[in-house]
């Protein structure tokens, strides 16, 4: 199945619109980290979220953004070409007389995974900052811990599940047959599904911000390109399993170092 019988306006509509919300995010993305590095005010209340004491609720809710939107940013330019097949099936199925589900709404649930999952790195994030394990911008002060980081995310490259997950988020027209479900209550459980196997694809790969730097443009921007790159190229399965085995290694590394 081939999106070609989208509308050409309404493939541009929502290529514009996910385009948009991830210019949006790395707007955010790049103000922050510009912030941090200039001292800004901005700079200083991220700086004592991670000091060593409780964090305020509107601390809380600034790191839960900042994870929301980061993950905005780095995610949805690989769920692009889902997004459009399932525009063009439920156009489809609209036309055989099924309630026609806004596009928006898969999307919508798409991204309630990704912010539950910024919920719990922010969790994370506070509890290995009561620990003393990161610095003040953001990255892990111990080398034991970004070699865990590093096996760990390496070793679960290499694993079934991350396979199985993976071979979901690199076939959409099998996702779309295997779990369509009609409606708009059906196109959000489609999201929330395809989010789910997205998240069970890339969450080690997500950790390792804390090894590189949570507010590291270059770190963010690479994650962001490998996770693309590992759904859409042919030969992303084997790249990825190669870039565990590396990740593996580097990890070795750091142990070896300490």
């Amino acid at each position: 199945m081939s999106d070609s019988s989208l509308p050409r306006r309404d493939r541009r509509v929502i290529i514009a619109a996910l385009v948009a919300l991830t210019a949006l995010s790395w707007v955010y993305l790049v103000w922050m980290a510009f912030a941090m590095d200039m001292g800004s005010p901005a700079s200083m209340s991220a700086a004592q979220v991670l000091e060593i004491k409780p964090w305020s609720p509107g601390q809380w809710i600034m790191m839960f953004l900042m994870w929301a939107i980061m993950m905005v940013g780095m995610m949805v330019p690989s769920m692009m070409p889902m997004t459009l097949i399932y525009a063009q099936v439920a156009r489809k199925a609209a036309g055989q007389g099924t309630v026609l589900a806004p596009t928006a709404v898969f999307v919508s649930g798409y991204l309630v995974i990704w912010t539950l999952f910024s919920a719990a790195a922010t969790v994370a994030q506070w509890g290995l900052g009561q620990a003393a394990l990161l610095s003040p911008m953001m990255v892990a002060t111990s080398p034991a811990l970004g070699a865990g980081l590093l096996i760990a995310a390496g070793i679960y490259q290499m694993t079934p599940y991350k396979d199985a997950c993976l071979e979901h988020c690199r076939s959409p027209v099998h996702f779309i047959a295997e779990h369509w479900h009609a409606g708009t209550a059906g196109a959000l459980r489609m999201g929330l599904e395809h989010g789910t196997f997205c998240l069970g694809c890339c969450w080690a790969l997500m950790l390792l911000l804390f090894f590189g730097g949570v507010m590291s443009l270059l770190w963010i921007a690479g994650i962001t390109l490998f996770v693309l790159l590992e759904k859409v190229l042919p030969v992303g399965a084997k790249g990825g399993r190669w870039a565990g085995a590396a990740m593996i290694v580097a990890g070795v590394l750091v142990l070896v170092r300490i």
